[in-house]
């Protein structure tokens, strides 16, 4: 089914749509690309004359599943490693759209960035790349860029040391070489990869380090998009088009590292934590890399937060065991304890067995809760958990998607004021060092892969899904602040194809991470998806009074609560509401509220907050999500101004109205499920009503 549009026709305007659909479909695909993540309701709905691509039927009896992913801890010193960032100032050449092979094919690897007669600029790491000039062929730019620097490894490395080079996210598609010799390749965007390199280098000298990065997205990438060409004479440029409404940023977005481990080395940790009784419990599994199987013993040691030992382990020839830690302080969320956030330091150092020499120390912080759900309601070390939060997005001025130290202190530091406990990491993972602010700060995260608007249900497709959620669990498997995966985001759940397709991604999924509850966000009406059968807590999209029914603020809070009652009573499970909210121009005020004002943004909150009210009576309602954090940038859209406006904060993160009212319902709520004092400013003076 093609589209609904959003305008009303008159008869000769149907019949001439009704020609151009069946002459070429595709004039409303790309009208469709034009609209937001929820299509409008009207009463017009066109059938294509051809069969649908919802009645072709994709085989996956040729599926190979992920390779597991080893190794890809986040880089720590300690006395046995050490860590260098090679974050700054490299050099940077955007290649030809039309000729993006370029540099391949002349070897750019081998010569130098600066050797082949092509102009360089200095580019930031971590940044887009496409904000930092004013040109707009950067903005846009469609294909290969090349990054370059050089770095000294010194001679101390090359003793008895493997040297390691990681990068916490490259978009999308990247190619590296060390001094000519090709290092590592990685796909999909937002998640680490590293390899040794240690065979590459030249100690104690110059190294040069090169990357190829390609933005372009098909059919087959997470997320998807559709690279089409321009048919004026004067411009071939290729343009990038996809149906997600956030700019498809580009480059290395997070921070590159090289780091040093012994020969024998802990390559990898696994976590579980449980609280039962005042009683925490750490179950533990190592990876150990051996050169020749030295025989090892392992000592494990937990510290509180004044670095007193709580408890400590001898193993020997034993990488996994677990710790008991009476009259545990558990990790609690934010406003829901005294003491949130509390993380302990782990410790594990390998020594060899004969001699006692240390081989290997690393440490990491550790919260010790436990997730647990039912039909019904989702629990934190057994207490019943309301969410309250938001989606965001990775997304500021100049730096784009780039990792930014200032910003997520600013950014964390809204949540608390806000009151909020949680968030979605829409529509991608978010940086690890985000992740590591959430499990000091106690605010919960639902972790999204970067699977968005999926619509062509193929082999290829799902085996880079499923890889995308075999890396994004390995990555944050460990995070106390995790506490739920989400595996998409507005797939179209209503074809047919899409029933075999979550099917097996979600079975597939279920083996590797067991501990957490799985969830999605749908935009497809509760009757007509086909995904949400498979998953543990529902979580739902719906934009009333905006892309439905415009301006009628008054008809919200009676079609969220039946829409929620709806999704229960047909599937048993706790249910969400992931996204809501209005387009808002800062300082724009109309009375009577009217859209895109300030006043129309609060309005519609207030409507939602009944429903949430009267729903929250029922156990499985679970949470409330406003869309969103702060405003974002998109692709050009005529009826985008600027960008997504339906952030509360602007998108250099100033309130808008709509943040002091639910900064008071997010507090209020905190106050009413867990007594927790209300802020000395949440409410202004006005009048001594004594």
């Amino acid at each position: 089914m093609l589209h609904k549009l959003r305008c009303s026709m008159n008869l000769k305007t149907l019949l001439v749509c009704w020609i151009i659909a069946f002459n070429a479909s595709l004039v409303f695909a790309v009208i469709s690309a034009n609209l937001e993540d929820s299509c409008s309701e009207c009463s017009l709905c066109f059938e294509e004359p051809v069969p649908r691509e919802d009645d072709i039927n994709f085989s996956y009896e040729a599926l190979k599943l992920p390779r597991p992913t080893t190794g890809l801890l986040y880089p720590r010193e300690s006395e046995t490693r050490e860590v260098r960032s090679l974050d700054g100032l490299w050099r940077f050449i955007k290649s030809n759209s039309s000729d993006s092979q370029q540099g391949l094919l002349e070897k750019w690897y081998e010569l130098g960035l600066e050797q082949t007669g092509i102009p360089t600029m200095a580019m930031p790491v971590p940044a887009s790349y496409n904000d930092i000039t004013v040109h707009a062929a950067l903005r846009d730019h469609v294909g290969i860029v090349w990054y370059e620097r050089s770095f000294f490894p010194p001679n101390s490395w090359e003793r008895e040391q493997r040297v390691w080079l990681r990068f916490g996210s490259v978009h999308y598609k990247t190619e590296v070489w060390i001094n000519g010799h090709s290092a590592l390749r990685h796909s999909i965007g937002h998640l680490p990869f590293e390899a040794e390199i240690s065979k590459f280098l030249k100690f104690g000298a110059e190294n040069r380090l090169t990357l190829m990065c390609d933005n372009r997205l098909n059919d087959t990438t997470v997320p998807q998009g559709t690279v089409v060409y321009n048919s004026s004479e004067s411009n071939n440029e290729p343009l990038q088009t996809y149906t997600f409404d956030f700019f498809n940023y580009a480059g290395i977005h997070r921070s590159v590292h090289l780091y040093t481990t012994p020969l024998v080395y802990i390559s990898d940790i696994a976590l579980h934590t449980d609280v039962q009784n005042k009683r925490g419990r750490i179950d533990y599994k190592l990876m150990v890399n051996h050169v020749d199987q030295t025989p090892c013993l392992l000592r494990v040691r937990l510290l509180d937060k004044s670095g007193q030992l709580v408890r400590e382990q001898e193993n020997t020839n034993l990488l996994d065991g677990t710790l008991v830690v009476p009259d545990v302080n558990p990790w609690w969320p934010y406003l829901m304890h005294e003491q949130p956030g509390y993380l302990y330091n782990l410790e594990f150092a390998i020594h060899a067995k004969d001699t006692m020499r240390l081989l290997d120390v690393y440490r990491m912080p550790v919260g010790i809760r436990s997730v647990e759900w039912n039909t019904k309601s989702l629990f934190i070390n057994g207490v019943p958990v309301y969410l309250r939060g938001f989606g965001k997005h990775e997304d500021s001025d100049i730096r784009g998607k780039g990792l930014d130290y200032a910003l997520l202190a600013r950014d964390f530091s809204l949540l608390k004021w806000v009151g909020a406990n949680v968030y979605r990491t829409s529509h991608y993972p978010y940086s690890e060092e985000s992740m590591h602010f959430a499990d000091e700060q106690g605010i919960m995260i639902v972790d999204e892969c970067s699977s968005v608007n999926a619509d062509i249900f193929g082999l290829e497709l799902l085996q880079n899904h499923m890889s995308a959620l075999e890396q994004l669990v390995h990555r944050d498997r460990n995070h106390a602040s995790v506490i739920a995966w989400s595996i998409a985001n507005e797939p179209r759940t209503a074809k047919n194809a899409s029933k075999p397709y979550f099917d097996k991604l979600t079975a597939y999924v279920r083996t590797i991470a067991t501990d957490r509850p799985l969830t999605a966000a749908t935009n497809v009406e509760w009757d007509k998806d086909h995904m949400v059968q498979f998953l543990d807590i529902i979580g739902f999209n719906r934009y009333n009074a905006w892309y439905h029914n415009e301006g009628q603020v008054d008809i919200i809070a009676k079609n969220v609560y039946n829409e929620a009652n709806d999704w229960y009573n047909r599937f048993q499970r706790p249910i969400i509401m992931f996204e809501y909210g209005a387009d808002t121009m800062e300082g724009f005020h109309m009375l009577p509220a009217f859209i895109w004002s300030e006043d129309y943004q609060v309005a519609l909150f207030t409507q939602h907050f009944q429903a949430f009210d009267k729903l929250r009576n029922q156990e499985w309602f679970i949470g409330e999500f406003v869309w969103n954090f702060a405003d974002f940038k998109t692709a050009q859209k005529y009826h985008r101004v600027g960008g997504n406006k339906k952030g509360v904060f602007t998108r250099n993160r100033q309130p808008k109205e709509a943040a002091i009212l639910l900064r008071r319902r997010y507090h209020a709520l905190a106050f009413k499920l867990s007594n927790v004092s209300l802020p000395s400013d949440l409410f202004d003076y006005i009048i001594d009503w004594s």
